[in-house]
């Protein structure tokens, strides 16, 4: 079975963001994956900070990224970029550790004005990392994701859609790269 693994850069729990990943989930899970999670900002903040390599935290988070068939990094922009938990979690992940995986990128943001945050600030990082195979990525405005009276959230179908497609062509990426792996052997 392929594997995700959701990297999930909010420092807020129960953050717009956290609706958006739950569906990611439901849809990979229809899709036959097995989905991972590493929620940095549950991660110890002295770890981070200090970048303590062999910290325990960090070296359990670091394997499931290293076991993942495919990445999703999924954040909320702050100040045009992603989240500085997720820089420090992405300072942790050992040179080319996004090497050979397949990499979707899934931003939630006040405004379309910082669109184009993912390819500006998020992907030059994700390639030092050694990815090769990232994908265009979702962004969204948190008016997409309304709060309900009853505490949950609404996304709306237009999103859905173009998660769905995003999905999708995760899923197809990760196979094809699964089954090439396989032929070679």
């Amino acid at each position: 079975m392929a594997k995700v693994t959701i990297i999930n850069g909010t420092p807020t729990p129960g953050s717009r963001l956290t609706a958006v990943i739950s569906l990611a989930e439901e849809l990979l899970v229809k899709e036959g994956f097995e989905v991972q999670h590493v929620n940095v900002g549950e991660l110890p903040p002295e770890d981070l900070i200090h970048t303590k390599f062999e910290s325990e935290a960090i070296v359990k988070a670091n394997a499931l990224v290293a076991e993942a068939d495919a990445v999703i990094v999924a954040s909320p922009v702050y100040k045009a970029s992603y989240t500085g938990v997720l820089k420090t979690f992405l300072d942790l992940i050992p040179q080319k550790g996004l090497a050979g995986k397949i990499i979707l990128p899934l931003f939630i943001g006040g405004s379309l004005a910082h669109l184009l945050s993912i390819d500006y600030s998020l992907k030059p990082v994700l390639s030092a990392l050694g990815a090769r195979h990232i994908l265009g990525g979702v962004y969204t405005v948190d008016s997409q994701v309304a709060r309900t009276d009853q505490g949950g959230f609404d996304i709306a179908e237009e999103l859905k859609g173009r998660l769905e497609d995003n999905l999708k062509e995760l899923a197809e990426e990760t196979s094809r790269r699964i089954a090439s792996a396989e032929l070679a052997q």
